[in-house]
């Protein structure tokens, strides 16, 4: 089989990844999309580790020993960041990405300033409750 085969599904794979983490607003969909472009890493480094043994005569296959590492850090990244995304989803209610800059330290989620001082009726209330 040709290394242009697997290097054109990979290619395919990888963009198709990046469109979605570049266009989704689903913070798990874009962890999918990433576990897609690490696949696709991951079928490069198997189709040049048997291009290259075919052609050396080598039995190192040092890019399917790279590729385990590079599913083990994909599974450990998976999990730790799907139990972000749930503990956000379970504080927050959604998994919007553009509604997650509400979880900065120190950002009102009503678009007011925390340093300025309130004023009009809201200011009322506050002082009238402490």
């Amino acid at each position: 089989m040709h290394l242009a085969y697997p290097a054109v599904l990979s290619a395919l794979l990888f963009c198709t990844g990046l469109y979605g983490v570049l266009a989704r607003r689903n913070a798990i969909l874009v962890l999918m999309s990433v576990e897609l472009m690490l696949n696709a890493v991951n079928l490069n480094l198997v189709a040049f580790d048997v291009w290259l043994s075919r052609a050396a005569e080598e039995t190192l296959h040092s890019g399917q020993a790279l590729t385990l590492f590079t599913i083990a850090i994909a599974a450990a990244e998976i999990g730790i960041g799907l139990a972000i995304v749930l503990a956000v989803h379970r504080n927050r209610g959604t998994s919007d990405i553009d509604k997650l800059r509400d979880t900065a330290e120190g950002h009102e989620p009503d678009g007011s300033d925390p340093d300025t001082p309130a004023t009009g009726t809201a200011a009322e209330k506050a002082e009238a409750t402490a």
